[in-house]
């Protein structure tokens, strides 16, 4: 069987950090299996508070967003996370030695994700390693950027349901989710995306005998669409599915296992939501 818990951190409604803890999926190699896998979400950016689409626009996150990594940062950091420095494999031995280190932050290039990921690297590492903030270990990658969102790129996120007509749109109770208006990648194609990601962080993970260290942990900050079909991609979920079972909330803790099935995942709720 396996474990995934999914920590929703934040005390508002657009950071949310997500731990996954991929164990004993068929899908995957017996590499990737050893790696714990944390994705969050972005803080709020500048889009998020004008209702804006965002996709691969480049805003930076507003006060509130920075305040939102930071509070999420922290939070984990009292649960015990910690960022090894890029000249360490392991943390120090000590009575204080973190529950959890991670190895090494994978950001999306887009600016939301990166300050969000430079946040929490900073505050991650400061009490793990001895070198300076500068030296954290966080890695930019492509393919961890927002879903290109096509035509629907700069509208206001009430357009969606005028733009892209009912039938081109899989709406919830909270989201509006088109599904292939022009120029835009569809869910099916960030299946695949998500698919090629999990192949990269295994042969990063697990290059010149990394395996031999046994079980680590790494940090993805991402997105929404693309975190969900991430989660969809690797446990082999239908995608449309999980956009109706599935979102990033605030204040929330959902757990999957074996004992706990999706629709049980929900350990606190909360109304807010980020569209």
């Amino acid at each position: 069987g396996f474990c995934i818990i999914y920590l929703h951190c934040t005390l508002d409604q657009h950071s949310t950090i997500i731990a996954v803890n991929l164990l004993s999926n068929p899908l995957c190699s017996l590499k990737i299996i050893m790696i714990n896998i944390y994705v969050a979400r972005h803080g709020q950016d500048v889009d998020n508070a004008n209702g804006i689409l965002n996709g691969h626009r480049n805003q930076p996150l507003t006060d509130l967003g920075r305040h939102q990594a930071r509070e999420v940062a922290k939070r984990m950091l009292q649960e015990g996370f910690r960022l090894l420095s890029p000249s360490r494999t392991h943390p120090s031995a000590s009575s204080t030695t973190p529950i959890t280190c991670l190895r090494t932050i994978y950001s999306s290039p887009l600016r939301r994700a990166r300050e969000t990921a430079e946040i929490f690297a900073n505050i991650l590492s400061s009490e793990c390693n001895d070198e300076s903030s500068d030296s954290v270990n966080v890695q930019l990658v492509d393919s961890l950027i927002e879903r290109n969102f096509g035509i629907m790129t700069g509208m206001p996120i009430s357009s969606i349901i005028e733009m892209c007509g009912k039938e081109h749109v899989l709406s919830t109770e909270k989201i509006h989710y088109f599904l292939n208006p022009e120029g835009a990648e569809t869910f099916p194609d960030l299946i695949e995306r998500a698919k090629s990601l999990l192949t990269f962080i295994e042969t990063e993970n697990t290059k010149n005998g990394d395996e031999a260290l046994g079980q680590h942990s790494i940090l993805l900050v991402t997105h929404g669409d693309f975190g969900k079909m991430i989660y969809a991609a690797y446990y082999d979920l239908d995608w449309e599915e999980v956009l109706r079972q599935f979102h990033f909330g605030n204040s929330e803790v959902l757990l999957l296992a074996k004992h706990s099935p999706p629709e049980k995942a929900h350990v606190f709720e909360t109304s807010q939501f980020n569209p």
